[in-house]
């Protein structure tokens, strides 16, 4: 994401002749979103492990939260819908927190399908992963 951004900027001084960090930090975030979607379709089976088992229709829910991702993607790109788009994905952001907190606890491999995954360890860099991305999101999509 980091060297989305870096290029973006570079892109937009030599054909905008200035830095625009804004939409260069918009663009980072939609190429993420972007490659993030096509996990969802791509490991769906592991991606349905995260979901708890007491909810329903698994399989559904990791294809509408890619769909999520592409509109997203969209959204934070055309300027109209750019601020509602970005306080919905705070709030995905926030609701997607416990489905990777139980795959953490439950160690879940979503690229295999398996139960041979990091485990709660790897919770210590993705709970600050999703604060970066609220963050981010914040501040190239809604503050001024």
């Amino acid at each position: 994401m980091i060297a989305t951004f870096i290029v973006s900027l570079v892109v937009t001084k030599i054909f905008g002749n200035e830095f625009q960090f804004l939409f260069a930090g918009r663009v980072a975030m939609a190429l993420m979103l972007l490659f993030t979607a096509m996990g969802h379709f791509a490991f769906k089976k592991g991606m349905a492990m995260m979901i708890p088992k007491p909810i329903p229709y698994k399989t559904e829910i990791v294809f509408l939260t890619g769909i999520i991702e592409i509109i997203a993607t969209i959204g934070l790109l055309v300027s109209n819908l750019r601020l509602i788009t970005a306080w919905l994905l705070i709030a995905f952001f926030i609701l997607i927190l416990p489905a990777n907190i139980y795959a953490a606890a439950n160690k879940i491999n979503y690229q295999k399908g398996t139960f041979d995954g990091k485990g709660s360890g790897y919770l210590w860099l993705r709970i600050p992963l999703q604060v970066f991305y609220i963050v981010w999101v914040y501040l190239f999509a809604i503050h001024k």
